[in-house]
């Protein structure tokens, strides 16, 4: 097995990067354990917004509970939707995802839905909830897609520019390998390498910038709900240029239309729309809006 991953323009070259570590004869995937510290995070950054803006840190643990489950079951399920003519063929494999196979939009579609639920039972303010479990979530992603990285999946196609990531022939899925690969395939030590573009290394980077705008933003909001708005518009925009890149796109049936790429844009501009229409119904004097009190 070649666990190689190269970064020749930044003159980096990993030469041991396995895909699961092993307890005995146990394996633990790299995978699940970004996932894992993924949600970590992400809880732990609610939480902190929760006291910081005087709220319950407990409303969030518990909502955290439910939130995990069903949003791997989200993510999931969306991708082996759109998996559809591989999967009818694999039952069995659906339930597999130590080689990956989670949709991120499965999983955020799934939380919006679960926090919405979860407020209405509780009586809390769901736009308050995304505003602060929103933090959690854009940094659970940008942890969490370093699994990508382990799996050797999630990539881009073929270039050579600063940022250009060398993996094994071997250690990737053939039909993700594109002719441009093919054709500008190195070979070391005897191993061809395809070289291509790190989409999962964009997204993250892209995913911290929203981050830190999200974060610079929270205490000039003008009401509960726009901090998010920053989230969806921000991922939404990203997701949809970098989407482009890839070579394992969801399609929409046999359109050849990225299914990620249609939600990205949607997300952008319904967010758009709806910070606009509030800013003037809250100028108007229809709504009100909210004054954040910083509390720490």
């Amino acid at each position: 097995m070649d666990t190689r991953i190269n970064f020749p323009n930044l003159g980096i070259y990993l030469k041991h990067v396995g895909k699961s570590i092993y307890i005995g004869k146990f394996p633990i995937a790299f995978y699940g354990i970004c996932i894992s510290i993924a949600i970590i995070a992400g809880v732990v950054i609610a939480m902190k917004e929760a006291k910081r803006t005087g709220q319950s840190d407990e409303f969030y643990a518990d909502l955290a509970l439910y939130e995990i489950i069903l949003s791997i079951l989200g993510a999931r399920a969306y991708y082996v939707i759109f998996e559809w003519d591989y999967y009818k063929d694999n039952i069995k494999e659906i339930i597999n995802i130590r080689n990956g196979g989670l949709a991120i939009y499965g999983a955020v579609i799934t939380a919006i839905i679960v926090a919405f639920v979860f407020a209405k039972f509780k009586k809390y303010s769901f736009p308050l909830i995304t505003d602060t479990a929103g933090l959690g979530l854009v940094m659970g992603q940008i942890i969490g897609r370093w699994g990508n990285f382990f799996n050797r999946e999630a990539f881009g196609g073929y270039t050579n520019n600063l940022l250009a990531m060398q993996l094994p022939v071997s250690m990737v899925r053939q039909g993700e390998i594109t002719e441009a690969m093919w054709e500008h395939v190195a070979v070391i030590d005897g191993a061809q390498f395809i070289s291509v573009h790190p989409t999962f290394l964009y997204e993250g980077m892209w995913n911290l910038l929203v981050f830190a705008l999200m974060m610079l933003y929270r205490d000039k909001k003008a009401f509960n709900g726009e901090v998010f708005l920053i989230y969806t518009a921000g991922y939404g925009i990203g997701r949809f240029f970098i989407e482009a890149l890839r070579t394992d796109q969801l399609t929409i049936g046999n359109t050849g239309i990225a299914i990620s790429r249609v939600v990205g844009m949607t997300m952008f501009v319904v967010s758009i729309i709806i910070d606009i229409t509030v800013r003037i119904l809250i100028k108007n004097g229809k709504i009100k809006g909210v004054k954040d009190t910083k509390v720490s």
